[in-house]
């Protein structure tokens, strides 16, 4: 790994709601200004866009809120997509691809967006991190685990049972990397709730999600890859979205980058029904059923908790664009993914399914004209693809807790996971005693 700039981050952290600057220590998550709820946002120092001595995620490193960087992270890929755009009757339609596409150039190791984040969170860590927190409904946990994998990096993640058919990697996991597995009928929900609790234990940290400007800033850079392959922003920016994290972090990197005079991108939020959390907040319809919170084909867009009125959130961000968050079902998403394969020549994720069919309908209703300037957003595709092109071990938990409700789940997984690291500290020090006494 390589330093940004040694000695010295070249951005400051500043709070969204009281303007309160912060030198950054990578781990910081929240202003400690007494006002309402409030994302920090990365404020950099102005040496520009590009590092060109790096390729992929880093070449945007003067962008990104980080210490160190690492070699060979891919990046996305943006490129027009005429055919498809025909399709859907779009003129002027691009994609920026986040998955696995060699044809394109395309090479995120676990074929999702979510890697855009991972190296960018783990690139602004101290030297001495705690060990991360991370829940996930499957693609976030693969990002990290495989990035922590790689570069050593102790993490905790939390997920759902079904989210192990996203844990494939080329090799085994490192074990510092640690995967807790709720049995039976846990959700994303669930698991967020679950790392609430574990993020108390000593020596672990929450990672923070859309509260940290890593996150947010690594997958904003799909926003600057664009603004540097098409030679200006886009007119409307399409995203399907859980938590809502992407597409702030889009509008965050549009903002920086903007040349004077040019438009804000406008926000497409796309979710899916019957489960679609920001859309009924942003319509003011109330909560979604919790009984369907699995009934959508893109599980990792089912955040019950998304950042909707954190000043700096998901509402700041679509009221500012000129925005609107969007909902298709799983029948349309389906068709989709067999559209974008049809034209493009390659799968896609149900998530990035979501957001080609309201993209398309969103056309037909007239809402995005013919002739609009649109980046699409394929935030995960190719996963088919990588199956057939390199061999893929699926990973082992660490620890598989049956899930007891949400009453007493949370606290029942805390206490498993709490006994294994003290079973494990004891098994430690009985070894260096032993060792001690040879």
């Amino acid at each position: 790994m390589s330093r940004v700039r040694p000695g010295a981050r070249h951005y400051k952290v500043v709070c969204s709601s009281c303007g309160a600057r912060y030198e950054d220590d990578g781990l910081l998550l929240d202003c400690t200004g007494r006002h309402e709820p409030a994302f920090l946002c990365a404020e950099y120092d102005g040496s520009g866009t590009v590092a060109t001595e790096n390729t992929g995620l880093f070449r945007h490193a003067p962008m990104l809120p980080v210490a160190q960087t690492f070699p060979d992270v891919p990046g996305p890929v943006v490129h027009p997509a005429e055919r498809l755009g025909r399709r859907i009757g779009l003129s002027r339609l691009w994609v920026a691809f986040n998955g696995h596409w060699p044809e394109r150039g395309a090479h995120l190791p676990t074929c999702t967006f979510k890697d855009l984040e991972a190296y960018t969170v783990l690139g602004r860590l101290p030297a001495a991190p705690p060990v991360l927190v991370i829940p996930s409904a499957g693609n976030t946990a693969a990002a990290f685990a495989w990035a922590a994998t790689r570069h050593r990096v102790p993490c905790l993640l939390v997920v759902p049972a079904p989210a192990l058919e996203r844990m494939r990697f080329p090799a085994p996991l490192d074990p510092c990397v640690r995967l807790v597995v709720l049995d039976g009928t846990a959700t994303y929900s669930d698991a967020i709730a679950c790392a609430d609790l574990l993020a108390r234990l000593p020596g672990h940290h929450a990672e923070g999600g859309a509260r940290n400007v890593g996150r947010r800033d690594g997958l904003g850079s799909v926003m600057l890859a664009a603004a540097e392959t098409i030679g200006r922003l886009p007119e409307t920016y399409v995203q399907a979205v859980g938590s809502g994290t992407g597409a702030i972090g889009a509008h965050e990197a549009a903002r920086r980058v903007r040349a004077p005079g040019e438009t804000l991108p406008r926000l497409l939020m796309c979710q899916n029904a019957p489960f679609a959390p920001l859309h009924e907040a942003w319509r003011s319809t109330g909560q979604p059923p919790a009984h369907r919170e699995h009934e959508p084909l893109a599980r990792e867009l089912t955040n019950r908790r998304p950042p909707f009125t954190v000043r700096g959130g998901v509402r700041d961000a679509l009221v500012e664009s000129g925005g609107d968050v969007l909902c298709t079902d799983n029948g349309a998403a389906l068709a989709a993914m067999a559209l974008f394969e049809e034209t493009e020549g390659i799968d896609i994720e149900p998530g990035a399914a979501v957001a080609l069919a309201a993209l398309a309908d969103a056309v037909v209703a007239g809402q995005v004209r013919a002739d609009e300037l649109v980046l699409l957003n394929i935030t995960g595709g190719g996963r088919a693809r990588q199956a057939r092109d390199i061999p893929l071990v699926p990973a082992e938990p660490w620890l598989r807790v049956p899930w007891r409700g949400r009453d007493e789940g949370p606290r029942h997984v805390a206490a498993r996971v709490e006994r294994m690291l003290t079973g494990m500290a004891a098994d430690i020090g009985a070894g260096v005693v032993a060792e001690a006494g040879r």
